[in-house]
């Protein structure tokens, strides 16, 4: 391919939402709210589990994580989204793009990993209880939550780094309000085959495993919840891990549907909104699940303040 084709697609432009004039300012006021909204309650979980003597367990210390997680996937996406409403059209240089698609795919990564752990740690807590103690403890959790983050860094390096040396040409609009990797691999011109093989190899590990891992593990719990005598027991049983399962099904469930749905013609926008829904409302869901139906929780926010 000649070094000009190559140099004139330095940068990307972003189309966004591409909304009327009059909806500029709604939307942005919006979108900016919900961000500083996700924002401040994963921290505010962050800081009651850090700072709360009866937080203190596997299961907060994995959902501590889990909010870093939120963070960093919505404050990579949401600055460049705001701008983008703003101005329409943003303009973003190549290594900016992949640096964004590399931090998307990396915190993604390790929150697939995070939740299967935090599956785990239900499924011990209520199926193998006399032995939770022993398998779990807080060098187990740093190990795990460190691995976590280890696999999602180093795999989406390694898609970074072939989509960062593939050759690129032609329009250098981004028709999405991010530099995620099949807009970016449409405008590629060279055979994209051997790549997309390498990438839905690499999404067995990553999403299919850890989903199927987490079904197993609800099985079980619904199997041993449904052996307890007590009706009072199952429903305290079960309160432990519906907020988990919860999170489990909204973020599972949007990201199955963005890859179900043709991306072509007229679900184009629809496709937009779908993504919406996984990157920004998911993120904010979180700390509102944990908080409105964990009781622990609650009582730490009542203590906090």
């Amino acid at each position: 391919m000649p070094e000009g084709n190559q140099s004139s697609i330095l940068f990307f432009r972003l189309l966004g939402f591409q909304n009327p004039n009059s909806l500029k300012v709604p939307l942005f006021c919006l979108f900016l709210a919900i961000y500083m909204i996700i924002l401040l309650g994963n921290l505010l979980i962050m800081i009651m589990v850090i700072s709360s003597r009866k937080l203190q367990s596997p299961m907060y210390f994995f959902l501590c994580h889990l909010s870093f997680c939120d963070i960093v996937f919505t404050t990579n996406i949401a600055p460049t989204m705001l701008h983008n409403i703003l101005y329409d059209v943003g303009k973003m240089s190549m290594k900016h793009c992949i640096s964004q698609f590399y931090l998307y795919g990396a915190s993604t990564v390790a929150e697939c990993y995070i939740l299967t752990l935090m599956s785990y740690d239900r499924y011990l807590a209520i199926c193998n209880p006399l032995h939770y103690t022993s398998i779990i403890n807080l060098d187990v959790c740093l190990r795990l939550v460190g691995g976590s983050w280890l696999s999602g860094l180093l795999i989406t390096l390694c898609t970074s780094i072939m989509l960062f040396h593939r050759d690129f040409c032609g329009p250098k609009v981004i028709d999405h309000f991010i530099c995620d990797l099949t807009p970016v691999l449409k405008l590629s011109c060279s055979d994209t085959f051997s790549f997309e093989v390498i990438v839905f190899v690499l999404s067995i590990p990553i999403i299919v495993i850890p989903f199927v891992f987490i079904v197993v593990t609800y099985i079980n719990i619904f199997i041993t919840v449904l052996k307890i005598p007590s009706t009072s027991g199952k429903q305290k049983t079960f309160s432990t891990c519906s907020s988990h399962l919860t999170s489990v099904g909204i973020y599972y469930g949007t990201l199955t549907i963005i890859y179900v749905v043709p991306r072509r013609g007229h679900l184009l926008r629809v496709n937009k909104a779908l993504y919406l829904l996984y990157t920004v409302i998911t993120p904010l869901f979180n700390p509102l699940i944990y908080s409105l139906r964990n009781q622990d929780i609650r009582k730490a926010i009542k203590m906090l303040f």
